[in-house]
């Protein structure tokens, strides 16, 4: 699918209203993006001052999920938009709620990459969370790519990855347990790590769900809830 479903209306200025609700989203989509890449970077560099500058940012990302879910809400009231229409801002509302949520799971990362200048102990374990990372990050940026497009084609990769995601999880969790196991004075740096780990297992699943919504949008079908297996199935079918 392309965008030429929005460039159908009578009404130019409604077409301008979509298009700059699709820019919203995706500027918005790209500062999470960057969230995410400083707040790895400060996690695992104990760089502060990245820190600190990603928890600042953080309010631009809830200021932007207010003023596009107020938009969205003016154009349904006045336009009474049907059809592919208000599935699209239907499916931006949803979307900028997984993308604020995000963006509170990478301050929370760098939050606890405060935490841990502070805390007694040593954990140079951290190259172990960065391939994941790298998984979710391309979760993140394919269903935003996805959303640029206005297309479901390949989304069953993206979605595929989660499982990947978890993996890598349950595996750190494992390995660093076990080094708090061995060394007692690392068990509350590695507790304030592993809430880090989650949160970035967090950004992996609302990845997933961006790519549910925008099933949603191009198709109208619900997939909530369904298996990997039962997604592909559905999609092919």
């Amino acid at each position: 699918m392309d965008d030429s479903k929005i460039r159908q209306h009578i009404s130019r200025q409604f077409n301008t209203e979509l298009e700059e609700i699709r820019h919203k989203v995706l500027v918005m989509g790209g500062l999470v993006e960057q969230q995410l890449a400083l707040a790895i970077q400060a996690f695992t560099t104990n760089d502060m001052e990245t820190a600190e500058l990603v928890m600042r940012r953080d309010n631009l990302i809830n200021d932007m999920e207010v003023e596009i879910d107020l938009e969205c809400t003016q154009i349904i009231a006045l336009r009474q938009p049907t059809a592919f229409d208000l599935r699209l801002l239907l499916t931006v509302i949803k979307i900028i709620s997984e993308l604020e949520i995000a963006g509170d799971h990478a301050e929370r990362i760098a939050k606890v990459a405060i935490k841990l200048s502070d805390t007694e102990g040593k954990h140079d374990q951290y190259h172990e969370i960065l391939h994941m990372a790298e998984l979710v990050k391309k979760m993140l940026n394919g269903a935003l790519d996805a959303f640029a497009r206005m297309s479901i084609d390949g989304i069953t990769v993206i979605t595929a990855m989660d499982e990947k995601v978890d993996l890598e999880y349950a595996g750190i969790v494992r390995q660093w347990v076990t080094h708090m196991m061995e060394d007692p004075r690392n068990i509350t740096r590695t507790l304030h790590s592993l809430w880090a780990v989650r949160a970035l297992e967090r950004i992996g699943d609302h990845a997933c769900y961006l790519c549910e919504h925008l099933i949603f949008m191009v198709k109208g079908e619900a997939v909530r809830h369904l298996s990997q297996q039962e997604l592909e199935e559905k999609l092919n079918a």
